[in-house]
């Protein structure tokens, strides 16, 4: 039985993993007394006592855990955007392909995808593996969430007794167009330019809807139907598969996946416009879903073990 230790067990990553641990009969979660939860040296020992380290912190914490784990066996799970773009950690996103879900079965360090990039970097990579658009590509995207995604603050925020009134209608920010997850959103999609790039946060729990436009103009090569058998190809997994008529009523719902570990790609549009779609929730495989699907893979167990697809 595999000892596994979440390291920032309090917040909405970590304790959605927490649950979806509780259950299963493969693994151990160890855990810090609360007296001992901010003493470094309680907290270097379990690091290095655990098989597997979730890591779900602020980027500079998550370093230091880093730093501290000196028991070469250590698996470590990162959800922070510490080491999403660093060459010697894998990309947690084992969908993209074989050479992906590889780097995760060998690798012992590990970064999970950000939630707005995860969609993003679906919908864009395998088009661009494909030739079907360029790397110079000058895209936009824009990204509705759930207010879960903004941590606990948020949350308290949105479920007050008496909420501001602007929390009743989506807002949009990263309006600096600096936010956090464009350099993960650049270097693993291939493209040489980042995208402007539109998130939306909105007044329900969890969900997630990715967005990309494109023009017929934009593409390098086929059309509307040859992007829908990219992704008919590339995705097909029970966590990550490609919907080919997925509406509601000529509605797109970002609640459509609340509550489930899975993604689906869709494609809509006609002639000239084309709108590409990713459909998710941001705490499952935006977060804790995709934490635990990385540790399915290392176990070598079924990949969906305890998620909800």
């Amino acid at each position: 039985m595999k000892k596994i230790f979440i390291d920032g067990k309090a917040g909405t990553t970590g304790l959605g993993i927490e649950e979806r641990l509780l259950s299963r009969d493969d693994v151990e979660i160890i855990s810090l007394d609360e007296s001992l939860r901010k003493d470094p040296d309680a907290r270097r020992e379990m690091l290095n006592r655990a098989d597997v380290v979730f890591l779900c912190l602020p980027d500079d914490a998550a370093r230091e855990a880093v730093s501290m784990i000196t028991n070469e066996n250590v698996v470590v799970i990162d959800a922070s955007t510490a080491h999403r773009t660093d060459p010697g950690w894998a990309y947690g996103l084992p969908e993209l392909g074989e050479d992906y879900l590889e780097n995760i079965r060998k690798s012992k360090r590990i970064a999970v995808p950000g939630c707005h990039a995860s969609g993003f970097i679906t919908l864009v990579y395998p088009l661009i593996k494909a030739g079907i658009i360029g790397k110079d590509a000058m895209l936009s995207a824009h990204s509705i969430t759930g207010y879960s995604g903004g941590g606990k603050k948020m949350i308290a925020e949105y479920e007050a007794e008496e909420p501001s009134a602007l929390l009743g209608a989506p807002r949009q920010y990263g309006i600096s167009q600096m936010h956090k997850h464009l350099p993960e959103m650049v270097k693993i999609s291939g493209l040489e330019n980042a995208p402007i790039f539109c998130p939306i946060v909105a007044d329900f729990y969890s969900g997630m809807e990715v967005t990309v436009p494109l023009f017929k103009k934009d593409l390098l090569k086929g059309d509307i139907e040859m992007i829908r058998e990219v992704y008919k190809n590339t995705y097909n997994s029970p966590i990550l598969h490609y919907n080919a008529s997925f509406d509601e009523g000529g509605f797109l719902s970002a609640a459509r996946y609340s509550g489930k570990d899975s993604m689906s790609v869709e494609v809509y549009g006609e002639g000239d416009r084309i709108i590409l779609v990713a459909r998710y929730d941001n705490l499952g495989k935006g977060a804790s879903g995709a934490a635990v699907e990385c540790l399915n893979i290392k176990l070598g167990c079924d990949i969906t073990k305890t998620l909800a697809v």
